[in-house]
This record gives C-alpha cells, sequence and structure tokens, in this order.
C-alpha cells in the first residue's frame, strides 16, 4: 500500500486535426508534395471505403503511399517530420502548454502537476516534427513501416476512432507503452491517473467514443455543439486558446475543479493512514 498519495497528476488529452490545428496535418505536409488537391483526395478515399467497406484510415494510408510512389518520391521517417514545419495552429496553441501548467502549479500549491498527450489518427512521423512536440508526454497515432532503406512501405499501426479509447486507458493505467498489456484489472487506488483526472479536448463526431469512456469514467470533456447537445460534452467554446478566451476560461474552471478533488483525495487518504497507524 502506497505510504504518500500519489494520484496528483492530471491529464490534458488532445486530439489534433480541427482541434489544435484547423486543418488534417496531410493537407499542410505530403498532400502539397504530391501535388494533390485535398477536396479530392479525401472524396476519394472516403468513396473507396464505402464501396469496397474498408477503413478510412487505412485507405488513405495506401493512397498516400501509392501517390508518392506514382511522382517516384521516396519519403523517409525524417522527410515526414520536415513537412511539419509547415503545419499553422489555432491562436494560442504555442503558448498554451506552459501556461496551463503554470495555471496548475499555482493554483494546487505545487500539491498537483499537468502532462499533455495527444491521440491522433493521423501520422505520429508528421506529428514527431511538430514545433509543440516537446510539450506532450507521449503521441499516440497512425505509424508506417519503414524498410531497410529506410523509406515508408505499408501502414504499421493504425488508430480508429474506436482504437483511441485504448489509449485513454493506458493513460489512465500508467501502462503506456504498446508493449504492456492494459487487459489485467488494476485498482482504481493504483491507477496512475485516474479518469476524473483527465480532460479530454476534441472536435467532433470522430471522438465520440474517447468522450464517451471519459465521461462514463468520470473525467472532463470540452468539443463541439453537436455532442454538447447529445449530452457527450460539458463545454463547448472555440478553438482560441489565448488566455483571455472562453476556452481558456472552461478549461481553467474544470482544471480548478479537479485541483480541488485531489486536494480532498489527498487528505481523505491521509485520514486513513493515520487511522492505521493509531490502531
Amino acid at each position: 500500500m502506497n505510504k504518500s498519495f500519489a494520484q496528483n497528476t492530471i491529464a490534458l488529452v488532445y486530439d489534433f486535426d480541427g482541434t489544435l490545428s484547423p486543418q488534417p496535418m496531410q493537407e499542410y505536409t505530403v498532400l502539397p508534395k504530391i501535388g494533390v488537391e485535398p477536396g479530392e483526395f479525401w472524396a476519394m478515399v472516403n468513396r473507396e471505403a464505402r464501396e469496397t467497406e474498408s477503413d478510412p484510415m487505412l485507405v488513405y494510408m495506401r493512397h498516400i503511399l501509392e501517390a508518392l510512389e506514382r511522382v517516384r518520391v521516396d519519403v523517409k521517417r525524417e522527410d515526414f517530420a520536415a513537412m511539419a514545419r509547415a503545419i499553422e495552429y489555432f491562436p494560442g496553441v504555442t503558448t498554451w502548454f506552459t501556461r496551463m501548467n503554470a495555471y496548475v502549479r499555482r493554483r494546487s500549491r505545487g500539491q498537483a502537476k499537468l502532462v499533455h498527450y495527444l491521440i491522433s489518427a493521423g501520422q505520429k512521423e508528421i506529428l514527431d516534427g511538430v514545433s509543440i512536440r516537446k510539450h506532450f508526454r507521449r503521441i499516440y497515432a497512425s505509424e508506417y513501416h519503414f524498410n531497410h532503406h529506410g523509406v515508408a512501405t505499408f501502414p504499421k499501426i493504425l488508430v480508429t476512432d474506436t482504437m483511441k479509447t485504448q489509449f485513454l486507458f493506458r493513460i489512465n493505467k500508467g501502462l503506456e507503452s504498446l508493449n504492456e498489456s492494459i487487459n489485467e484489472h488494476l485498482p482504481e487506488s493504483q491507477r496512475a491517473i485516474p479518469f476524473q483526472n483527465i480532460i479530454y479536448v476534441g472536435d467532433g463526431m470522430t471522438d465520440v467514443p474517447s468522450m464517451a469512456v471519459t465521461k462514463k469514467n468520470g473525467g472532463q470533456r470540452a468539443t463541439c455543439e453537436k455532442l454538447l447537445h447529445a449530452g457527450r460534452a460539458d463545454f463547448l467554446a472555440e478553438a482560441d486558446y489565448r488566455k483571455s478566451s472562453k476556452l481558456s476560461r472552461r478549461v481553467e474552471l474544470l482544471l480548478d475543479a479537479i485541483v480541488a478533488d485531489i486536494a480532498y483525495r489527498r487528505e481523505a487518504f491521509e485520514i486513513r493512514g493515520e487511522a492505521r497507524e493509531r490502531r
């Protein structure tokens, strides 16, 4: 049994496309490189996925590789990362993370800490090159296999809407490596970041499974209007991450509630410890 209260970490978990960045990451990076118009590309992907009953994520990853092959361009891991320099963010994103970290330190008087995670159906090879990469403890996203020449050849990991929930449980249980099984039961008191300490930030229907898991287990959600009315989200705010925005104010309100809950649970933990010592 832990002798000190350990569940003092708060996690902000983000989607990427449409949440931190206005457009899908491919539209800033690989699609311009192969000279493909985004609207036509996504229409083709959705049409094939519908007609062949295929997963849209696998279809788009395959089509990107086929397009690169047609234009005779070999793309290596470092090439994907270099493309990420072209990605644009919503206002305030680049200063958001350090500001929220400082906010939690201040409000909790150093008794709680904030960490950030990214869960995306997009490409990890691109996300590893974004300018805000250093702020994330871990990025979970789709990945390519790279052959012995270092060239991308086929999808290795696929992150779908429903698969995102697996990574929420990894964060919750502290089993962040994909080599670690999350199937065994772990008592709530032993979990690294309880769901009530998790805030999920998403932008739409692709985040529904993650929102549902977070809500069911006591976490907080911030997303689009449609999900708010459906009872699948707690707060709605424009994707404006600047200090004076509604999003900042509402996330800070959620953080205040979690900080207070952590203080309550820490005090209850210490009281139980004192009672055991008196026996």
